[in-house]
C-alpha cells in the first residue's frame, strides 16, 4: 500500500500510461492548408473545378495571303525547263592509290607458315648470371645470452655494479666552488633610493647669424601703383617706313 497521503478523495499515483503534457512537443507552428481556393489547397480535401478569365484575343489580319510575287519565264507547271548551261572549272585531282608491285613481297619468307621446317637456333651472348639470393646465413643469427642480467630463456640472479665514492656532501668536499660576496652585482642606490640632480657641462651655443633686412633706402614710394591711381605710362617705340613692302617667299 501507498504511503502517500489521500488528496480529497484523490490519492498520487504514478501515471499508468505516458501522459502528454509531461513531454514537450513543437507547438502550434505547423501551417495548415486551407480546404478553400486553388492554390495550396489541402490534398485530403476535394477540390472543386476553377476557371480563370483570360483577355481577348486580337483580331486576325484580313489579309493573309502573300501576294503577288513574280515567277520567273523559265518556270513552268512541271518545273523549271531552260537550256543546258555550262561551267568552266580546274580538273579535279585524282587521288593515285600506291599499290604494292611483285617486288615487294618476299615468298622465300613463307616456308614456316606454308611447309614444315625443322627447328632453327641462333647463337647469341651469355645472359648475365642469376640474381644471388640474399639469405641470412647461419652467423647473421645471435644466440641470446644464458649470463647474466639480459637473458632470455633463463632467470638471471641479481646483479650488482661498483661506482665510485661522491664528493658532494663528503668530508674533502671543495666549498670554494660557491659564489663570493664578489659574484654579484651591485645595484645601483638609484634603483631604491630617490635620485639626486644631475648636470652635465657642454659647449657653448652658437649665436644665431645676423640677418642683414631691407633698409629705407631699398623702398621706392614713388612707384607704388597697389593703393593709389597713376598716370597713364606711354613708351616711344621705332619709326617704320610707309614704304616697305612684306617678305614674299617662293613656295614650291
Amino acid at each position: 500500500m501507498s504511503k502517500v497521503p489521500w488528496v480529497g478523495t484523490w490519492r498520487p499515483h504514478r501515471p499508468r500510461g505516458p501522459v502528454m503534457a509531461q513531454f514537450t512537443s513543437p507547438g502550434p507552428k505547423y501551417y495548415i492548408q486551407g480546404a478553400t481556393g486553388f492554390v495550396s489547397h489541402i490534398p485530403t480535401k476535394r477540390k472543386a473545378p476553377a476557371y480563370s478569365m483570360h483577355g481577348t484575343e486580337p483580331l486576325l489580319s484580313k489579309e493573309c495571303s502573300p501576294g503577288p510575287y513574280p515567277v520567273q519565264s523559265s518556270m513552268t507547271h512541271r518545273g523549271r525547263k531552260t537550256a543546258p548551261a555550262y561551267t568552266m572549272a580546274g580538273r579535279p585531282r585524282v587521288k593515285v592509290e600506291v599499290t604494292p608491285g611483285p617486288a615487294s613481297y618476299s615468298p622465300e619468307r613463307s616456308q614456316n607458315i606454308v611447309y614444315k621446317n625443322a627447328p632453327k637456333h641462333s647463337m647469341a651472348f651469355r645472359h648475365g648470371g642469376a640474381k644471388i639470393d640474399s639469405t641470412p646465413g647461419p652467423n647473421a643469427y645471435t644466440i641470446p645470452q644464458v649470463l647474466g642480467p639480459y637473458t632470455v630463456t633463463t632467470t638471471s640472479s641479481p646483479s650488482y655494479t661498483m661506482m665510485g665514492k661522491s664528493k658532494i656532501g663528503c668530508f674533502h668536499e671543495d666549498l670554494h666552488k660557491t659564489p663570493g660576496p664578489a659574484a654579484y652585482v651591485k645595484p645601483e642606490t638609484e634603483l631604491y633610493k630617490r635620485r639626486a640632480p644631475k648636470y652635465s657641462m657642454g659647449f657653448r651655443a652658437k649665436t644665431s647669424a645676423h640677418k642683414l633686412g631691407p633698409g629705407p633706402a631699398d623702398y621706392e614710394v614713388g612707384k607704388v601703383s597697389l593703393t593709389k591711381s597713376c598716370a597713364p605710362v606711354l613708351s616711344f617705340g621705332i619709326r617704320h617706313s610707309d614704304y616697305t613692302s612684306l617678305l614674299i617667299v617662293d613656295a614650291y
